[in-house]
């Protein structure tokens, strides 16, 4: 029920007044929810003046008025309405927000994360080195991340003092798994999973306490790892490989060579490319797609190229291969999907590597759009970001023009030819 009256109601949600109690809230809402201070109202038209002079009980003649807060609180209160002026407001709209005290609330729960955090930094093992105070300013400088309640941050903060005394400590421990210290930790094996915060906080106190800079891609911070005798995971990526045959008598280069000679595919590890030797003769060109398929299709026809497969996005490791091929003096020839994430995929490897766009152009996609609609196959949407494409500046326009997305399954067959060419 409201306690207003009804017509008393009516009459102060008229259009008159609509201004004026837009204007208290937004000053109440942000000055504690206190009925002080004043405010202006400007470029009032009749009805607004005429509402005003009969709430103020004063005559208003100008077109602009400065409203008294208190003044206004008060005739509310011996008005029919009988209600203060947050009272008021809320009965004729949303209950007030006190900002004011939300804002000083927040700064508590800053204040507190980070007080909290100086404290298990002074009562650890760690209190006696240098680079503690620098990380404490580092993260407070940085803020804790968005979307993360001030609870959350103080157990994160002091799980990452807890890892880093493992690490950095006095005791420091032997050799172990990430997986195996992020258990010990927050219990759960990918609790130092690459991209949480939590891995962030600890590479932040590693690096600071090593003296080195936080490095900004994978490889960088599986180094980082190692320099505490953490042992990343390096079996679960792979990169998808045919037709390899490197140099070499170690039983890894064999085993390439023989799945190349039996036309089977291979997924190489982080692990693996840290021991094997990739020596290929100088000048191979080696083809690199984005779909698996392509490799699939490739040994089913026991094509005779060596063929690398971004699978997608292309994983760290598939740029760790590529750079490995690359330092022994191979080529490269690119084909993706046309769509714009295959459009920026290709340009990135075409210009990291210099490679030769393979089958890329805006002949080829017109020719493989013009087949795909005369064989009857569904035309998939190109939606998405235009990408303009580095090494043929038609290419785009092109696609726009068509507005049809071709992954590779659509020239499938055309490569798979390329890849079974001896020269």
């Amino acid at each position: 029920m409201s306690a207003l009256p009804a017509a008393t109601r009516e009459w102060l949600t008229g259009p008159g007044l609509t201004r004026l109690w837009e204007s208290v809230r937004k000053r109440l809402e942000s000055n504690g929810v206190q009925a002080t201070g004043s405010l202006r109202l400007t470029a009032m038209n009749p009805q607004e003046r005429n509402d005003l002079s009969l709430l103020l009980g004063k005559p208003l003649t100008g077109a602009a008025v400065t409203v008294r807060l208190d003044v206004l609180d008060a005739r509310l209160r011996a008005s029919a309405a009988g209600l203060g002026l947050r009272q008021t407001l809320e009965e004729i709209g949303q209950p007030l927000a006190n900002r004011r005290a939300a804002r000083a609330d927040a700064t508590a729960r800053r204040e507190q994360v980070w007080s909290s955090l100086a404290s298990s930094l002074d009562a650890s093992p760690l209190a006696g080195q240098e680079w503690p105070r620098q990380w404490y300013d580092l993260l407070r400088r940085a803020g804790v991340p968005r979307g993360v309640t001030s609870e959350a941050a103080v157990w994160t903060l002091q799980q990452a003092v807890q890892v880093l005394t493992t690490l950095l400590g006095p005791e420091r421990g032997c050799a172990r798994g990430r997986g195996e210290l992020a258990a010990m930790a927050t219990g759960s094996a990918h609790g130092l999973d690459d991209g949480t915060w939590l891995a962030r906080l600890v590479q932040r106190g590693v690096a600071l306490a090593h003296g080195t800079e936080f490095p900004d891609n994978a490889a960088g911070r599986r180094a980082l790892w190692r320099l505490v005798s953490v042992t990343p995971d390096e079996v679960s990526s792979t990169v998808l490989t045919y037709g390899m045959r490197p140099d070499g008598e170690g039983w890894q280069e064999r085993a390439l060579r023989e799945r190349a000679d039996h036309h089977a595919e291979s997924h190489l590890t982080p692990r693996d490319l840290h021991t094997l030797r990739l020596q290929l003769p100088t000048g191979t060109l080696i083809h690199i797609c984005e779909n698996p398929r392509v490799v699939e299709a490739a040994a089913d026809a026991a094509c005779v190229r060596p063929l690398v497969c971004t699978s997608g996005s292309a994983a760290t490791v598939v740029f760790t291969l590529l750079d490995a091929l690359a330092a022994t003096g191979c080529r490269f020839a690119y084909h993706g999907d046309f769509d714009w994430p295959g459009i920026a995929l290709a340009n990135r490897v075409i210009r990291r590597y210099g490679a030769r766009p393979w089958r890329m152009g805006t002949a080829d996609y017109e020719h493989l759009a013009a087949r795909s609609q005369a064989e009857g196959i569904p035309q998939l949407a190109l939606d998405g970001q235009p990408v303009s494409a580095d090494w043929d500046p038609d290419l785009s326009p092109a696609m726009i023009a068509l507005g049809v997305a071709l992954h590779e399954e659509a020239t499938l067959d055309l490569l798979v030819a390329d890849l079974s060419r001896q020269t």
